[in-house]
């Protein structure tokens, strides 16, 4: 009966070896998987990183070209004031040319020349030297 027994303890210690072994089997199996898990955690936050340095350029070079548009349509609507202004002035000129009416010959006054009086230089210099006393305008004094 002993042999019975020394068997049953054989096949407690191959199970005790076993499950030693399936314990350290495990352990290799959840390093491995912690491993993966860490590398795809890494990838990840290298991915997320990356992305938000690229959206972050994308979002400066689209400031950019919104501040250009921006500055574009105020100088357009800027232009389409002038423009209607202009119009504006246009049509008015066009509008008064019908309310005038074409002139001929016949609706002219002439008039004749008159002769223009030539005054000399010294004359015309000698009035205001005399104008400039009688006004005060040359005082003697202090």
């Amino acid at each position: 009966m002993k042999s019975y027994g020394n068997q049953f303890n054989l096949k407690k210690n191959f199970s005790y070896q076993s499950q030693k072994k399936s314990e350290k089997i495990s352990l290799v199996h959840i390093k491995l998987i912690h491993q993966i898990f860490d590398t795809i955690n890494i990838s990840l936050l290298v991915l997320i990183f990356t992305l938000f340095f690229l959206s972050f350029d994308s979002q400066r070079k689209w400031s950019n070209t919104y501040k250009a548009l921006s500055k574009t349509r105020s100088i357009n609507n800027n232009l389409i004031d002038y423009i209607s202004k202009t119009e504006e002035i246009y049509i008015s000129e066009l509008e008064s040319l019908n309310t005038y009416r074409k002139t001929k010959p016949e609706d002219l006054i002439y008039l004749d020349k008159i002769a223009e009086k030539k005054e000399s230089l010294f004359k015309k210099s000698f009035s205001s030297f005399i104008e400039g006393f009688s006004d005060s305008k040359y005082q003697r004094g202090y």
